[in-house]
């Protein structure tokens, strides 16, 4: 069952960023999940069907991924 009001999800920190993305795709099946290096330059725009995820140079998430 999947949870359309969750909006982060800071219990994947630490995570493999794939196994992350699988998670949230999990709770919510209607965003985008865009995994991607933690200091990848991003537009400043709000999307509320978009979760970006934060990977460190070892693949794992380094900041709490939430909607935007």
């Amino acid at each position: 069952m999947s949870d359309n009001s969750k909006v982060s999800w800071p219990e994947l920190v630490g995570l493999p960023g794939e196994a992350a993305k699988e998670k949230i795709l999990a709770d919510r099946p209607d965003v985008q999940v865009f995994v991607m290096p933690e200091d990848s330059i991003v537009t400043a725009d709000y999307n509320t069907k978009r979760v970006r995820v934060f990977v460190s140079k070892a693949g794992n998430v380094s900041k709490v991924p939430k909607i935007g």
